[in-house]
C-alpha cells in the first residue's frame, strides 16, 4: 500500500486519511447501533453492559488490528 491510513500516537492510533476517518467512523456507527438495539430490550445497566461488550470488543479489535496494518512506522 502506498498511502497509510493511520499513524500510531502511544497506544492509540489516529486516522490520517480518509479511509482512516471512515473505518472509525463505520467503527462508530456500528457500536452505536449494537448500544440502542440491546439497550432497547435490557432491563437494567448491566444487562446492557453485558450485552455490548462482546460486539465493542470485536469491532475495536478489528479496527486496531486494520489500523496497525495500515500505519506509517
Amino acid at each position: 500500500m502506498n498511502t497509510a491510513w493511520f499513524k500510531r500516537r502511544g497506544w492509540f492510533y489516529q486516522p490520517v486519511s480518509w479511509q482512516g476517518v471512515a473505518m472509525v467512523a463505520a467503527a462508530l456507527l456500528f457500536c452505536a447501533q449494537v448500544f440502542l438495539a440491546v439497550d432497547r430490550r435490557s432491563h437494567s445497566v448491566s444487562d446492557t453492559l453485558y450485552g455490548v461488550f462482546p460486539f465493542f470488543v470485536c469491532s475495536f479489535l478489528l479496527l486496531d488490528w486494520i489500523a496497525a496494518r495500515t500505519s506509517r512506522e
